[in-house]
């Protein structure tokens, strides 16, 4: 069946938008400009603060999904569905785990490529996998456990190709490569924690997925611009490359901010664009399948790494090739993408593995939310 025009838009939407987010940050990253009190120049290394304009854009979110709700009961015949009321405390135990995830994450685009980056976080298969085992009762088929393997195979092969790349490296040392890549799928194992969450809360009480977004946002963004106050005056030594050797130094960020303007365009492409890509992916997922989320999802990862190699960030490495290719391939098979390209093939149709236990699943989790909700 082909595609309307919108779905063309909202694909496309989340692609770009998915691929300047990680492009933005890592941009902000590579510039420099003199700090307060007139300190030498120095790179822009706040992943804090950077972290606090991401949570921004997922706040935005929520101010989306109230002016479409407004929108709608202005109709005649409202089709939108506003979910169930529920407490939004809910929200902030993943609120937590992502601004935990995120802070992470930024501190780890500083130390290695964009492209790795956005590779490695694919790691968040196989946590996401085990726990929705141990915490939602989930039983996953043969195709998603060799997908999970498969993963685990091509983190490898990204990992080989960054030592061997590390040694060539001007950029980065051998050894902050080594660790970016250690704290990138570190952080998956919390952004994990934050899905599985997610789901059951999401599905248990029937939110909107703007609203819950929009949620963590909130909390994410008052909570981690508080944390900022004291991370002004937490001394860690040369893990940080802010000249007072803070964990956060904020001032300096708005010092170099204002001595370097192009810094805030790469702030605001990143708050914009998670943003967009936020509400992109849940209408593609709405308008056309979650399937194809996963296929955008790995399609930005060569983008993003086709434009780092034309800008001249990082050089060409063919295991980076092989190792996406695997992470593809896992993520294909964790998806049911196997099964799904199998149906649209009248004579391979029978050949598909009929699976309503997600849709099982997600169905017990609603009616456990409206019992407690009537009681």
């Amino acid at each position: 069946m082909a595609w309307t025009n919108y779905q063309l838009f909202l694909a496309a939407l989340m692609l770009t938008t998915g691929s300047i987010n990680t492009l933005a940050a890592k941009w902000a990253d590579m510039f420099s400009a003199k700090g307060c009190k007139d300190t030498p120049e120095h790179k822009f290394s706040h992943p804090f603060v950077q972290a606090v304009g991401m949570f921004l854009g997922e706040l935005c979110c929520l101010a989306t999904f109230y002016m479409l709700l407004c929108h709608d009961r202005r109709r005649v015949e409202p089709t939108m569905n506003a979910g169930q009321s529920f407490n939004p405390l809910l929200f902030l135990p993943p609120a937590l785990c992502d601004m935990t995830a995120t802070c992470i994450m930024y501190v780890a685009l500083n130390m290695t490529s964009a492209s790795s980056f956005q590779m490695l976080r694919g790691a968040v298969i196989i946590f996401t996998g085990l726990l929705s085992v141990a915490f939602l009762g989930r039983r996953l088929v043969v195709s998603q456990w060799a997908g999970i393997l498969i993963t685990i195979l091509g983190l490898v092969v990204v990992g080989l190709a960054d030592f061997l790349s590390g040694h060539k490296d001007d950029t980065h040392k051998l050894s902050e490569v080594l660790t970016g890549d250690l704290l990138i799928i570190m952080a998956q194992v919390i952004a994990a924690v934050q899905m599985v969450l997610e789901e059951k809360f999401v599905y248990k009480h029937d939110v909107h997925p703007l609203k819950a977004v929009g949620t963590e946002g909130f909390f994410g963004f008052i909570i981690l611009s508080l944390l900022l106050i004291p991370f002004y005056f937490i001394p860690v030594g040369s893990f940080s490359n802010n000249p007072r050797n803070v964990l956060e130094d904020t001032l300096d960020a708005f010092c170099q901010i204002g001595k370097n303007p192009m810094i805030i365009l790469a702030l605001l492409g990143n708050t914009v664009s998670i943003a967009f890509f936020n509400f992109a992916g849940i209408s593609v997922t709405k308008e056309i399948s979650a399937t194809t989320r996963m296929v955008l999802d790995s399609l930005r990862t060569v983008v993003i790494w086709v434009v780092s190699l034309a800008l001249g960030w990082e050089q060409f490495h063919g295991l980076q090739v092989l190792g996406f290719i695997v992470l593809l391939v896992g993520a294909a098979l964790y998806n049911d993408l196997h099964s799904h390209l199998l149906s649209r093939i009248p004579s391979c149709a029978h050949l598909v593995r009929k699976d309503d236990a997600p849709a099982a699943e997600r169905a017990r989790l609603l009616d456990e939310g409206k019992v407690e909700e009537q009681s």
